[in-house]
């Protein structure tokens, strides 16, 4: 069983980017990669609990497990140090990667109060996405009595798009909500 959004994306996405880019070929037109979920824990170095709280939310969020990042460096001014926890993230592949951008484009980013749309403006050059959510008892499985502290998280769309103008046709054409 594939997801709405990979159906809706062979039957109506492809051959509208195909129209609209005069593509040559099918293999052309830009896809979805991966997704990458991120969530930064600055307080995981002095509550290890608040890192374990995290993961488990993440995991809830996207149905997949989390891995903890760490430190790549010590920095003296936030008193972390090389290869400690700092905070928790997810790539999303496959039909996971399609079940999730669908809930957070139909579900979760409408709940965001006063919701007028996401930004133009947040691709890298090179055809990708990044998207920032302020809290996460937007999704739909976060129970808000079970929240101890709200957090926000970084989502990142990598897309086959060698433009950021390819990209952002291939998104509206997907569904995502962007500022008029």
């Amino acid at each position: 069983m594939t997801s709405r959004l990979k159906e809706k994306y062979q039957n109506e996405v492809v051959p509208a980017l195909m129209e609209r880019f005069q593509y040559e070929n099918v293999m052309e037109v830009p896809k979805l990669e991966k997704i990458v979920v991120n969530m930064g824990i600055g307080e995981a170095k002095d509550n290890p609990k608040a890192l374990e709280n995290a993961v488990k939310e993440l995991e809830l969020i996207v149905g997949q497990k989390a891995v903890v990042t760490k430190a790549k460096k010590s920095i003296a001014n936030f008193k972390i140090r090389e290869g400690m926890n700092v905070g928790t993230k997810v790539t999303l592949r496959g039909e996971k990667m399609y079940d999730f951008l669908d809930k957070l484009m139909n579900i979760s980013l409408p709940r965001v109060r006063d919701f007028r749309g996401v930004s133009n403006s947040s691709f890298d050059g090179r055809g990708n996405y990044a998207l920032g959510v302020k809290e996460q008892l937007i999704f739909p499985e976060i129970e808000y009595d079970m929240v101890e502290t709200i957090r926000g998280l970084d989502i990142v769309i990598v897309t086959t798009a060698k433009t950021d103008e390819e990209a952002k046709a291939f998104l509206e054409f997907m569904g995502m909500p962007f500022k008029k």
